[in-house]
């Protein structure tokens, strides 16, 4: 490996401890509040740490069809997981049960199509995770991660206008913008999902860890609650 490539890998895993990181943060204050309003970032912020892994392992030469598989699921399945933490803003507890349900079915199904069928030929270039699913899984897929962004773009217009907190905006876009890279990897622009990773992982975290806490009323905190 020349000093670009260790470069490369050194990068790759920082941002894999670094997902890592926050989403462990994240868990231990989830459980410390009491409360499970944060478990899908958690899960968000788990599968990027997951798919940035496999990313670091390719990266290195093991191109292993499990690994792929795998990959292909957390790229559509994270702005998925991600909606799941905006969808609370709209303030509609039976439009929230429907669309968790359909997602996590979608995501399970999404799950199992990526291990039933076999990686995309040329689907690792130069140590780039590039390529085509195949049609069903793009087509499936796409039931996830599109419906699953018009969330993002919808909770984030709301809660614009509830509030303007820099925590709030910070989370929000970082979470559109991670997820957005899952639909462009589906979508056939593989190298997008490297650069939106980067973006949303940066603003993600300042949005994490400059959150008030839990305990904080929401009109001194500016985050969305929803309602009983």
């Amino acid at each position: 490996m020349d000093a670009a490539s260790y470069w490369v890998t050194a990068s790759l895993l920082f941002l894999t401890a670094l997902l890592t990181a926050l989403a462990g943060s994240a868990a231990v204050r989830s459980i410390r509040a009491r409360s499970a309003l944060e478990l899908p970032w958690i899960g968000g912020l788990g599968f990027a740490a997951a798919a940035m892994a496999i990313e670091s392992v390719v990266y290195v030469g093991d191109t292993a069809p499990g690994l792929l598989q795998t990959y292909v699921f957390l790229s559509a399945a994270i702005v998925g997981v991600l909606s799941l933490g905006a969808v609370h803003v709209l303030h509609r507890p039976r439009v929230e049960r429907v669309y968790t349900a359909y997602t996590l079915a979608g995501c399970v199904l999404t799950g199992v199509l990526s291990f039933l069928l076999p990686p995309a030929p040329g689907m690792v270039v130069q140590g780039t995770i590039s390529g085509d699913p195949s049609l069903p899984l793009v087509i499936l897929s796409s039931l996830v991660t599109f419906p699953a962004t018009a969330v993002l773009l919808t909770a984030s217009a709301l809660a614009l206008r509830r509030s303007r907190s820099p925590q709030t905006l910070l989370l929000i876009a970082g979470a559109l913008i991670l997820g957005a890279g899952g639909t462009l990897y589906i979508a056939a622009f593989p190298a997008a999902l490297y650069y939106t990773e980067f973006v949303g992982i940066v603003l993600l975290f300042f949005g994490l860890v400059s959150l008030p806490r839990p305990s904080a009323s929401p009109a001194r905190s500016g985050v969305p609650r929803p309602s009983p």
